[in-house]
């Protein structure tokens, strides 16, 4: 039932969705509680059916985008492990048992491990592709080290690399 719903209702809590993700846009229907004064004014309360959009990044979204960050030498900002970061992206490819890896230097942001001082070989990351969320490409400097810890583990089936 679309529109406008009024009815004697049991006190509960707003429901709320909304999230941001990318390019594809994704419809939810919610019911959202509009005012608990029009419990005041008859004698319940009055609900609305509510449209929230939400924007999804698929994985070829996601793998685009790094892949434009890696040719452009551009960084990039991400949730991973559900912390805000912030990497170049150096190589994008496959590891050894076929998943897609991209082989990163974290320059801000959070992290588990910490961040050492700029430079640091301490800071290269091996990616999972498939658990980025919130990709964005950024504009500013490129961000290496002069050598990296992980050089073939992270990714063994080259697809693209910065160096190339």
């Amino acid at each position: 039932m679309f529109g406008v719903l009024t009815q004697t209702l049991q006190p509960r809590l707003p429901f709320f969705l909304s999230s941001y993700f990318g390019d594809t846009t994704l419809v939810l229907l919610c019911y959202k509680i509009l005012s608990p004064l029009s419990f005041l004014a008859i004698a319940g309360y009055r609900e609305e059916m509510g449209v929230v959009q939400a924007k999804i990044q698929t994985v070829e979204d996601i793998y685009r985008l790094v892949r434009t960050a890696v040719v452009s030498k551009r960084p990039i900002r991400a949730l991973y492990d559900g912390r805000d970061r912030w990497f170049c992206p150096h190589r994008l490819g496959r590891n050894r048992e076929g998943q897609i890896r991209v082989l990163c230097y974290q320059y801000g942001g959070q992290s588990g491990s910490g961040l050492r001082a700029a430079g640091s070989p301490a800071n290269w990351r091996c990616i999972a592709l498939e658990k980025l969320r919130r990709v964005e490409l950024l504009e500013g400097a490129w961000h290496t080290a002069p050598n990296h810890s992980r050089p073939q583990t992270c990714v063994a089936e080259v697809d693209v690399d910065a160096e190339d």
